[in-house]
């Protein structure tokens, strides 16, 4: 029998995701009327007018319910990260790895001695430190896309957000057992517990990995169904993580790895997931904007400004003085530093393990990492547009010519080697010459060696 409602509709999961989705597109559009604004700046202003901030047309505890949607798109652009790291690369060009090194133990170290300094426990800088080591893959893939960024700076900044992601996840994980001394657990707790939540995390997603590459290479014969078995097997990867108590963002990262260095003749890593792959963006930002806290933010403004500074300035400084390639032009070391300012999803992560593991500092965490993430979310993304047009790589995709090729078609790790490090680089669209030495990969045969 038909009946008539009796209360207003609540806020669903659904319904909420409607709403971020509707709200996001048109925060994005009125963006895209507005020369150099990024459309995640659109995304994020809409979402904080919606949010229990300023209209609370959303409030937290329907925010709270949404968090499954934002946990599906966060994972699905980690996983996307994580195929652009490909450790066979690393291996013939080690200085990546080591330029990473260099910029994450310069931030952490920074801004571990200013929070010392400024009166702060010990434990209690390293951990904030840690957090703030990690960087943004969305906003730098997002706009990236946006404004058609394409190239060796652009490729290299995607490895050293992924490996920005792992040294402050292995930093979190390495003072974890310190953080638990005050609750009550055991010595053999305190060890074990860190170190199943690391490898837990690792065994599960390079097994994913290496049985979604086993199983898109036995079903290349129909392509159409590739992004089914990919999203599926994120979906797979989160719900096991929760289940088991595992990482759902060191997860689906790993997944992307493996996915990209077990991958030869029918790789797919770079599987198109076609403009859909938007609405994931959409939620994650408008999501995050929602949850601005601009209360923390001029409760702490001061101390807050600072981080954001150093941490800037230590990350562009050091990627300035020891840059991913020895004859790296002065264009691209300039930019190439501010595409690792953004910084949301890892961060945020972070800092809700933070309250399970050390709830007496969860309090100072949150405020000072999540008004930081205001600034960078608010600043990041236009100062990462300037920084494509500024090494002269925006647009580039729009100028290859457009070749019929299939969906799954992506480049061997010597194509990948090709981009990043051949002996005829293009920076600013001036050829430069580079010593095949200088990268430490072998010289690729010219036209008239083939």
């Amino acid at each position: 029998m038909l009946q008539f409602p009796t209360e207003l509709p609540s806020l669903t999961p659904m319904l909420a995701f409607g709403v971020l989705l509707v709200t996001g597109a048109l925060g994005g559009f009125f963006a895209h009327r507005v020369r150099f604004l990024p459309s995640i700046t659109g995304f994020m202003l809409a979402g904080y007018v919606i949010g229990p901030g300023a209209t609370g047309l959303i409030a937290a505890p329907a925010l709270q319910e949404a968090k499954v949607l934002v946990d599906i798109a966060l994972a699905l652009i980690l996983y996307r990260l994580g195929t652009s790291l490909d450790w066979r690369l690393l291996r013939l060009q080690p200085r990546l790895l080591w330029s990473s090194l260099l910029e994450s133990a310069a931030s952490f170290i920074a801004v571990f001695a200013l929070l010392y300094m400024l009166g702060l426990a010990p434990l209690l800088s390293a951990l904030i430190a840690a957090i703030l080591v990690s960087s943004s893959p969305a906003v730098l893939l997002h706009v990236a896309h946006e404004t058609g960024a394409q190239g060796p700076v652009t490729e290299s900044a995607k490895i050293l957000v992924g490996l920005n992601n792992l040294w402050s996840y292995a930093a979190f994980i390495a003072l974890t057992p310190w953080l638990l001394q005050g609750q009550d657990m055991t010595g053999w707790q305190l060890f074990t517990q860190p170190m199943y939540l690391l490898l837990g995390s690792v065994v599960l997603g390079v097994v994913l990995g290496a049985l979604l590459h086993e199983v898109c290479l036995r079903t290349q014969q129909a392509p159409q169904y590739q992004l089914a078995l990919v999203i599926g097997c994120i979906l797979l990867a989160l719900s096991l993580s929760r289940q088991l108590n595992l990482s759902t963002l060191l997860t689906p990262l790993l997944i992307g790895i493996t996915v990209r260095s077990l991958e030869r003749e029918h790789p797919v890593s770079n599987l198109n997931f076609g403009a859909a792959f938007e609405l994931f963006f959409i939620v994650l930002f408008v999501y995050a904007g929602a949850n601005l806290h601009l209360l923390e933010l001029w409760q702490n403004a001061g101390i807050i400004v600072a981080l954001v500074l150093l941490r800037t300035l230590m990350k562009w400084l050091s990627l300035f003085v020891w840059p991913v390639a020895a004859a790296q032009p002065w264009r691209s070391r300039r930019a190439q530093g501010l595409m690792l300012m953004p910084m949301a999803g890892l961060a945020i992560g972070l800092v809700n393990a933070s309250m399970t593991v050390a709830p007496q500092y969860a309090a100072t965490v949150s405020a000072l990492v999540l008004g930081a993430i205001t600034l960078f979310e608010t600043l990041g993304p236009p100062l990462v547009a300037w920084a494509f047009h500024h090494c002269g790589e925006a647009g580039q995709d729009k100028q290859q010519p457009q070749m019929p090729t299939p969906v799954l078609a992506a480049p061997k790790v010597s194509d990948v080697s090709h981009t990043l490090a051949t002996s005829q680089l293009r920076w600013q669209g001036a050829p430069v010459k580079v010593a095949a030495n200088q990268w430490s990969i072998p010289p690729l045969p010219t036209a008239g060696e083939d």
